[in-house]
């Protein structure tokens, strides 16, 4: 059972310590030798390597497609994968679970687009209930707006007599205390400090969004509100070793509390840049330093396309880029400004 054990594990963003880290571990060593029917089928469908299979194919292939029928159909369809032996009845499934997640992108994403037309965005609490929304999906656009905005988020789906909303939140804010000093106005609630949910009746919405603001504004101050990232490691990007993935791969596996390696480099070279994606909201750079190159992609920081970037600090990971079947390093930046 250790593949599935691994499987739940890093969807669940366990901190991968002690026990943890060693199930884990052995799990991705197990799904590299798995023969689990329905398994294989979806790593197909994921268009992963079997063999060299990690933590970041588990969270980002495997475990969307699986929890994507709880969101929006039945979780038995996920149940059915993982429990047949026919290969026609695994690739069907897999291909299923597929399209359910892609329909599942494309509501988060007119779920996302719609709040972020009807959010207040001076108020240090983000918040927005709608009828419309689907209830299994209220969480994954609250962590998005969190992500963006850096503020705590309620997104709820509105009902004909209740709300069920999903929470998250920020290091500065524990949401599930404000949530319990709320208690009088719920249903039911429950969570740890960045991520909640709760069922309240429509008629107290207003009121409970009103003092959880209330207390938000006591605990958090606007002004010294930014987003931090932990640099494990100030290094010149000339100077990157050449079997660096290789060293990497040691840290393996990562996650909730073993985070990846995150590098600062400053005075890099930038010989090309372009806004890429359907939106053009990411950035393909293409990096110099000394005699050294290096591809990067920085996701949702397309508006640096129109700057002319020229010299800059970059803060980033490593990671390989699989493409025409040849394997590349490549620089995920996290985060980028001109150098002074």
């Amino acid at each position: 059972w250790l593949d599935l054990v691994a499987i739940g594990t890093v969807a669940d963003v366990v901190p991968l310590l002690g026990e943890n880290r060693l199930l884990v571990s052995k799990g991705i060593k197990s799904l590299r030798f798995s023969k689990r029917t329905g398994l294989l089928s979806l790593m197909n469908v994921a268009g992963l390597k079997k063999h060299s299979i990690n933590t970041f194919d588990v969270s980002f292939g495997i475990a969307p497609r699986i929890n994507a029928a709880g969101r929006l159909e039945s979780p038995q369809i996920a149940l059915n994968l993982l429990r047949t032996k026919s290969e026609f009845e695994a690739g069907y499934i897999s291909q299923e679970l597929d399209d359910i997640n892609r329909k599942r992108q494309r509501i988060t994403q007119e779920m996302h687009a719609l709040a972020q037309k009807e959010i207040d965005e001076d108020r240090i609490l983000l918040s927005i209930i709608h009828e419309d929304f689907t209830s299994g999906l209220v969480g994954l656009v609250s962590a998005k707006l969190t992500e963006f905005y850096y503020r705590p988020s309620i997104v709820g789906y509105r009902g004909e007599e209740f709300t069920r909303a999903s929470c998250r939140s920020i290091p500065e804010f524990h949401i599930t205390k404000a949530l319990d000093k709320c208690e009088h106005l719920l249903i039911r609630h429950g969570g740890h400090a960045m991520a909640a949910g709760f069922t309240v009746a429509n008629e107290n919405v207003d009121e409970l969004l009103k003092e959880i603001e209330k207390i938000a504004r006591e605990e958090i101050n606007l002004e010294s509100l930014k987003p931090k990232i932990t640099v494990d490691l100030e290094y010149p990007l000339r100077s990157l070793p050449e079997g660096i993935l290789e060293e990497l791969d040691q840290l393996e596996p990562l996650g909730a509390m073993n985070s990846e390696a995150v590098f600062l480099s400053r005075n890099v070279e930038v010989k090309h840049a372009k806004m890429v994606g359907r939106d053009e909201n990411h950035l393909k750079l293409w990096l110099k330093d000394g005699n050294m190159t290096y591809d990067g992609i920085a996701f949702n920081q397309g508006y640096w396309g129109k700057v002319g970037l020229k010299i800059i600090d970059i803060v980033y990971a490593v990671e390989r880029n699989h493409f025409n079947g040849k394997i590349t390093k490549q620089l995920r930046i996290k985060d980028l400004k001109p150098s002074n």
